[in-house]
């Protein structure tokens, strides 16, 4: 959560007061993150998180708003945009589309065990069922349109080994979105970001009791994808080392019992988890190659290593992900 658009305490007080959500008392730029302008600001009534959106358009927006909306509604523990007088939940200060929403409780959990994988695997599925009957759509705007359109732009950045290794990838995952399997895999909305920092756990007083899953947030790379994605990218960052990329049997296998216990895995998922989690780690080492070797100028900006997820994705290849 970088700082690309500055927003003084007057400012954000006079917004906030607009929307009914108390006095301001005091605000702090968010330094995680990469896409959009954030703050955290508490008021006399309650904590909440300011957003600037600096790359989606207000096209774009009402799809990621309204769907956390419809989440929070089912019952999933999401941030819940606060709306205004007239019901809209997107708003705008300093030229930028804007919202705020509440401000989860605990904190992110960086050295998962297998509890926490298996909380986040049961309310992944629980989400994706919740997410069947919501009525907006569109598309996972990172999906396979993007890296064709993208790694053309990277290439020129990277080594030799690596260009091959991103172009065969690519070529790859371009003929799996040719199957029939992947054409009956299951789709609806996902969050297609759900790495361990965009997850709370709350331990409660003193951090003895077990934790307790008090939220997923950040939803602003959500679209409409096929649900194996999803879990992909949570296997990728929550079941590995981070070290050596490599799997850990144990949290792979808490984490996908307790999303199969809610919602059954189809076998075309089955077939196509290896494809799905080479998919994954391909997403993100392009995303993160755009972003380090073309940023944006931002307070507070701090870009993530392309150099891990050419590791996980190498993992992928040579260990490739399976059911047991």
């Amino acid at each position: 959560m970088a700082v690309y658009t500055e927003v003084s305490f007057d400012e954000a007080s006079t917004f906030l007061l607009s929307l009914k959500l108390g006095t301001l008392q005091s605000m702090e730029g968010c330094s995680g993150g990469i896409e959009n302008t954030n703050y955290f600001v508490t008021t006399d009534q309650a904590a909440f998180v300011l957003t600037l959106f600096e790359r989606l358009t207000k096209e774009q927006l009402p799809f990621y708003l309204r769907l956390m909306k419809h989440l929070a509604v089912h019952g999933i523990p999401v941030p819940d945009p606060a709306a205004d007088r007239d019901g809209d939940v997107l708003h705008q200060l300093n030229g930028k589309p804007a919202a705020v929403v509440n401000r989860l409780v605990g904190k992110s959990e960086l050295a998962p065990t297998e509890v926490h994988c298996a909380a986040v695997g049961e309310m992944l599925a629980r989400m994706h069922l919740a997410g069947r009957d919501f009525s907006m759509t569109q598309p996972n705007l990172r999906g396979l349109p993007w890296w064709n359109q993208t790694v053309p732009v990277v290439l020129p950045f990277l080594a030799p080994e690596q260009a091959a290794l991103l172009q065969s990838e690519l070529a790859y995952q371009n003929h799996v979105a040719t199957l029939s399997a992947y054409t009956a895999l299951p789709r609806g909305p996902i969050h297609a970001d759900l790495f361990r920092d965009n997850v709370m756990f709350d331990t409660g007083a003193g951090g003895a009791q077990k934790p307790v899953l008090s939220g997923f947030f950040d939803f602003y790379f959500a679209g409409v994808d096929t649900w194996l994605f999803d879990i992909a990218v949570c296997l990728n960052d929550w079941c590995i080392d981070l070290t050596s990329a490599a799997a850990d049997a144990k949290r792979t296998q808490a984490f996908l019992n307790a999303y199969n216990q809610i919602r059954a895995l189809q076998p075309q998922e089955r077939t196509l988890l290896p494809a799905m989690a080479r998919a994954g780690a391909l997403r993100f080492w392009l995303s993160r190659l755009w972003d380090f070797h073309l940023p944006r100028e931002a307070s507070m900006l701090k870009a993530h290593d392309p150099a891990h997820f050419e590791r996980v994705l190498r993992e992928r290849l040579h260990n490739p992900l399976t059911l047991t």
